[in-house]
């Protein structure tokens, strides 16, 4: 049984909760309390146990998390010399090879251990205490193809715990984005901000600021219960323990599981060269039948009768430019959707209530979110049936 914590971004938990329910990986909420019967709950990310089907569910299905952490060990430790004889006791030949590359990321607060750099070399140390030839030591890179295998150290307190990563590149990586327009969206975050919507993935979806066609993507995947992580290499592939014949029974299951059609989503930008990126970008997740792509500004918008959802990242000043002023693009769409998507549940990722607040819908209070490094929130709310 692995000890495992699912990464996502800060504020994201409870989609994130609610994706391992579904996969049967932790327990159903019970009444009214969200946090009932989980394992451990930490900012930043969910912990629960699991077999290795389990682990490789978590990696191939979840659409939020950004790595799949496996609990190495956790001991106290106040010197250099006890923090290297405890982590040579741990189990490292179970998920390195002798001689691989390994990156280290480490944190320490409140710790008399405090020297980032020094708790690498020592750890290293006791890693290469049970492997020969040598782990070597390596650089990571966030976005690289193939990173080294990342050992995540965190001392709070004079408290160690040890992770090693599960799953390689970030699991954002789903190999269909290769190109992107301005201010590109990262799939977890456009894939969150669909489940938090609340689309039923079964009515139709519109994205009038499609950009590189992420969210449109992210929904055509999530409607047609295609796996993200069906096209990619995951860490584990490289275990001395891994399970080929186990891994390729859940893969063969998730394709199984797939549907060849959806409700309508409807993608669209002003901007031409976002339009034929969107295009791309779909054809590559094997998605491209399932998204009409249109070039066409937001006054222009032609959604279907009856009721669905605009999920959104329209500009926003910090993210294209410091002295634009949006204002009347954002009152502009208010006004389209009011009169041509009566009913419709509406989300849009904004960095202020000012901002969003110029559509004059009556939006809930956001979801807060980071984008690009930006404080953000996901404002959602539902068009008013009548034009005001």
């Amino acid at each position: 049984m692995f000890r495992l914590f699912a990464v996502t971004q800060p504020g994201l938990e409870p989609v994130l909760q609610a994706e391992l329910r579904g996969l049967g990986l932790l327990p159903e909420q019970e009444g009214n309390n969200p946090t009932a019967g989980i394992l451990k709950e930490d900012a930043g990310g969910v912990a629960f146990e699991a077999r290795p089907e389990g682990l490789y569910l978590a990696n191939l299905h979840l659409r939020t998390a950004s790595r799949i952490l496996v609990r190495l060990g956790e001991f106290g430790a106040q010197g250099f010399e006890e923090l290297r004889k405890k982590a040579a006791r741990l189990y490292w030949e179970q998920y390195l090879l002798p001689g691989q590359q390994v990156a280290f990321r480490v944190t320490c607060h409140k710790s008399r251990l405090y020297h980032s750099d020094a708790v690498a070399r020592e750890i290293l140390t006791a890693v290469n205490t049970r492997l020969n030839p040598a782990c070597i030591s390596a650089k990571y890179t966030e976005d690289a193809e193939n990173p080294p295998t990342l050992i995540v150290v965190r001392i709070v307190r004079d408290v160690c715990s040890i992770s090693v990563d599960s799953s390689g590149a970030a699991l954002h990586r789903r190999g269909y984005r290769l190109e992107t327009a301005k201010a590109p969206l990262r799939e977890t975050l456009a894939a969150a901000m669909l489940l938090a919507s609340g689309w039923d993935a079964r009515s139709p979806l519109l994205d009038p600021f499609c950009g590189s066609g992420t969210i449109p993507i992210e929904a055509a995947m999530l409607a047609r219960r295609m796996a993200p992580g069906r096209n990619r290499d995951f860490s584990f592939f490289h275990w001395p323990g891994f399970n080929a014949s186990l891994w390729q029974k859940v893969l063969n299951s998730a394709r199984a599981a797939e549907v060849a059609d959806c409700a309508p989503i409807l993608a669209s930008d002003r901007d031409e060269g976002a339009v034929r990126i969107t295009q791309a970008n779909a054809e590559r997740a094997c998605v491209v039948g399932s998204i009409a792509v249109t070039h066409a500004a937001v006054s222009n918008i032609a959604p279907p009768a009856g009721g669905g959802w605009v999920v959104s990242n329209p500009p926003y000043g910090e993210r294209i430019s410091r002295n634009a002023d949006l204002r009347n693009l954002y009152t502009r769409l208010g006004d389209v959707l009011r009169e041509r998507c009566p009913g419709w549940q509406v989300s849009l990722l904004c960095e202020d209530s000012i901002l969003a607040g110029h559509t004059r819908l009556r939006f809930a209070p956001p979801l807060p979110l980071v984008n690009g490094g930006l404080r953000v929130g996901l404002f959602s709310a539902t068009v008013p049936e009548e034009h005001n």
